[in-house]
């Protein structure tokens, strides 16, 4: 009989609420869907992963480690399911990892990230906006994304017109690194007549350390002091992404389809 085993894949967070909050999430959603497989975790950072020992004795291993084990526990059918957003730099780094070590298994195949595809985008939009509160004249709503130096950072352009395409066009989506930033969003801000109000999330899988001190923080650089000083009025909510049902639904497709 086969031997089934999913590798359930995230960035990492080094902040234990919202570990459990969205990371657990995803991944409860994922063991639900496949009920007769094994389902483990691993995280991508090696400096989250040392963290996490460090602060909390929680060990969390490496896709590779994680694929070491389970060929060793004689699992010949893996489903690499990735928890990143983008095809980026993490993702590229896991799929190398991933098709090192697939010659251990009789299959291994690789899940794509949140927005892989052109049904993503609309999808991951819809997902999200299901919980924003509704539109106002007065009032923008800012995602806060990571961000990355990859060409995938084209996706967040992508996935803001997509939540245009849904009459959200309030939404306004920035990164803490690549082009996008906190300045760059209070200058799309001010050019919005009439916007006073910003509801300002995380687009993150985990609302962690980024989104409570680089998004929420009470220093002058967080996103909500720099967009207060540009005076508007600034209310946050630390929800990741793996807190959305439809977020968790297009991680849960995308295992599906690579395990079919």
């Amino acid at each position: 009989m086969e031997k089934k085993a999913l590798l359930a894949v995230f960035f990492g967070t080094t902040c234990l609420p919202a570990l459990e909050e969205d990371i657990g999430a995803v991944t409860s959603a994922l063991e639900a869907a496949f009920p007769d497989w094994r389902v483990g975790r691993a995280f991508t950072s090696s400096m989250v992963r040392r963290a996490l020992e460090q602060r909390a004795g929680l060990r969390v291993p490496s896709p590779a480690r994680a694929l070491e084990v389970l060929a060793a526990e004689g699992y010949t059918r893996v489903l690499v399911q990735s928890g990143h957003i983008l095809p980026g730099l993490e993702y590229r780094k896991l799929e190398e990892e991933a098709m090192a070590n697939a010659g251990r298994f009789a299959r291994l195949t690789l899940g794509a990230p949140l927005l892989a595809g052109p049904e993503d985008y609309p999808a991951a939009a819809r997902a999200v906006a299901a919980d924003l509160p509704p539109r106002r004249g007065d009032a923008a709503v800012v995602l806060m994304g990571h961000g990355t130096d990859h060409p995938a950072h084209s996706a967040y352009r992508t996935l803001e017109q997509s939540f245009a395409a849904l009459g959200r066009e309030d939404v306004c989506i920035g990164t803490v690194e690549g082009a996008g930033g906190a300045e760059e969003v209070l200058a799309r801000l001010k050019a919005r007549p009439g916007v006073r109000r910003v509801e300002l999330r995380p687009l993150l899988v985990v609302a962690g350390e980024h989104a409570r001190n680089d998004m929420a923080g009470e220093g002058p650089d967080s996103w909500q002091s720099i967009l207060t000083a540009g005076g508007f009025t600034v209310h946050c909510t630390l929800k990741g992404l793996g807190q959305y049902p439809g977020i968790r639904e297009i991680f849960v497709r995308h295992g599906e389809e690579a395990a079919q």
